[in-house]
């Protein structure tokens, strides 16, 4: 199985972090990703399918899979 990518990592990185304040994460995500918000949520929703990306962080793979599935059934 191939390994993640740099930016797929650094997505995985940027997730494991803490922001203070409102903004503070999209103002990290152009910022240190050069990347829009939008598309930096399509891009960890879709590692979140990703089977390399459960072996690379599985415990913030996990967290965020929960997260994404409480979501989905409060809709």
């Amino acid at each position: 199985m191939e390994e993640l990518g740099a930016r797929e990592r650094a997505v995985l990185a940027m997730e494991r972090r803490g922001f203070a304040g409102p903004g503070a994460k999209e103002r990290a995500i152009r910022e240190q990703l050069g990347l829009a918000p939008v598309r930096y949520y399509q891009l960890l929703n879709a590692l979140l399918d990703d089977p390399r990306a459960l072996a690379h962080d599985p415990v913030t793979v996990n967290r965020l899979r929960r997260v994404r599935d409480t979501r989905r059934e409060e809709r």
